[in-house]
């Protein structure tokens, strides 16, 4: 049969997808699972590596049966997955040593202020394009050495495995045979030096994580081995990796410098793609590294803003307030007032993120009234996902000196017309969505479909992306920057609330 599918695994913070695509980027089937998340005390989150594993393979197979075709025609798998969650494992028995460290977790800030202090974060800054913070997995890796029994002397013995998730999966998918990651996850470490592309000395021995606990980086866009044939009844090339992130970046067909496209998932992430140039930034985004395709190019860079909470603030109106059932219903709720009634919502559960980098920063409600309904709420619970948005792009415009002329959206929130429209007169730029939203998987699969030949090249890739809908800004500039003031006043009175 012609292999002309591809099987695109999608890891994410809050659950596992598999989808199928065909040759015109279409899909053909997909399958999703939740798993637990899991909040030992207070800022810090963590995963049960197993449950990844289950959910993440209990959906691969059922895309598979509910697609009806035959595996065979699956050409290969690509792999993307939530940054930055740390699991180390033993090498003998894949069994992890400890729940996955979330990308969300605060744990190891005080580590990350030791660092500051200590001066060795302007180094690493240079090095890897990233702050010092603990949203990435250097510290996470550090801490389960240190808090872990017998991990450090495990691990000084070559006995233990690190990887980020999409390590971890190719390590299980290949029954152990693949150790690897590619370079867009392994500029996430803390430990990648992104202008060499090699796991850099210098910091290792600072943190002291011996070298033999890493993965070999490897192009995101080539073939790394096969699945256990009893995985899928028969072995099925592995071929594509991303970060989510950036697999979704490269799903919008953002291949051109100045090109840009915002995420809008459990957190939200803009990329913005600056080519060949690492652009160091002075404004609190990060360089990163947004995909290597090997011989075929150089790697692509990209300046990222990420925020931590964005569609995690609607899950809190839904679990935890208890304002709506299900997440959709916000456009609804937030629809039944005009504006948001002079309310502004600061979602910094976890602290921020770009361009702030505040750990200490929580949650704030600011300007309720007695007049303030359930419909404020909602709205300016919507508006803080936009605003903080436009806050990584001021950043962005500040380091690149690059235009945007449009900004393309994906995930979850980005099916709410609402939040596009408001985004789209915030930003002052259209706002673009495509005909298909899940472009993390999709990257993923373009990806896979690179090295297999399924696309011959990225213009080829570029002709498959289509418009779906267009939002252009529609509100003065003067409201613009009367709204965006008062966004930056309760920004502030968010800041360092706590010490940890």
């Amino acid at each position: 049969m012609t292999k002309d599918h591809i099987l695109a695994l999608d890891q994410g913070t809050t659950s596992s997808r598999a989808m199928i695509f065909n040759q015109k980027g279409e899909i053909v089937s997909q399958a999703q699972e939740e798993f637990t998340q899991i909040y030992p005390q207070p800022g810090w989150v963590e995963h049960d590596p197993e449950a990844i594993w289950n959910s993440q393979l209990g959906t691969a197979r059922k895309a598979i049966s509910q697609s009806e075709l035959d595996p065979t025609t699956i050409a290969a798998i690509g792999v993307t997955n939530q940054r930055e969650t740390t699991i180390v494992w033993e090498r003998e028995t894949g069994k992890p040593i400890h729940n996955a460290i979330v990308w969300q977790c605060r744990r190891t800030a005080p580590m990350c202020d030791r660092i500051k202090a200590d001066g060795f974060d302007q180094s690493i800054r240079e090095r890897t394009g990233l702050v010092v913070d603990a949203y990435f997995s250097g510290t996470k890796i550090a801490w389960l050495l240190d808090n872990v029994p017998g991990a450090r002397e495990k691990a000084e013995l070559g006995r233990l495995a690190f990887g980020t998730v999409d390590t971890f999966l190719l390590w299980r998918l290949s029954g152990g045979r693949l150790h690897i990651t590619d370079a867009s996850n392994a500029s996430r470490t803390l430990l990648y030096n992104i202008h060499t592309q090699s796991w850099d000395d210098e910091i290792l021995e600072y943190l002291s994580i011996p070298p033999a606990l890493l993965p070999e980086v490897k192009p995101s866009s080539i073939i790394y081995g096969e699945t256990e044939s009893n995985l899928f009844g028969i072995p099925v090339p592995l071929a594509g990796i991303a970060g989510d992130q950036q697999a979704a970046t490269f799903g919008q067909a953002c291949f051109h410098p100045g090109m840009a496209k915002n995420t809008y998932g459990t957190g939200c992430f803009l990329l913005l793609n600056t080519n060949g140039k690492a652009v160091p930034s002075n404004s609190g985004l990060l360089t990163t590294i947004g995909w290597d395709l090997g011989s075929q190019q150089p790697a692509t860079y990209c300046l990222e803003g990420s925020v931590f909470i964005a569609g995690a603030a609607v899950q809190w109106l839904r679990d935890e307030l208890g304002l709506i059932s299900q997440s959709h219903e916000i456009e609804a709720l937030a629809s039944t007032v005009t504006d948001n009634g002079g309310v502004f919502i600061v979602p910094a559960f976890v602290g921020l993120g770009a361009p702030y980098w505040d750990p200490y920063a929580r949650g704030t409600i600011l300007g309720l009234t007695r007049g303030t309904t359930r419909g404020h709420i909602a709205r300016a619970t919507l508006e803080a996902i936009a605003y903080q948005t436009l806050d990584v792009l001021e950043a962005m415009r500040s380091d690149s000196e690059l235009t945007l002329e449009a900004l393309r959206v994906d995930g979850g929130a980005a099916r709410n017309d609402l939040l596009m429209q408001f985004q789209a007169d915030i930003l002052g730029v259209p706002v673009q969505r495509p005909t298909i939203n899940e472009t993390t998987a999709l990257g993923a699969a373009f990806l896979a479909g690179l090295a297999v030949k399924l696309w011959p090249s990225l213009d080829a890739i570029s002709d498959l992306w289509r418009k779906e809908s267009e939002f252009v800004p529609t509100i003065s500039e003067d409201l613009r920057q009367t709204l965006y003031i008062q966004w930056k006043r309760a920004v502030e009175r968010s800041r360092a609330w706590i010490e940890m």
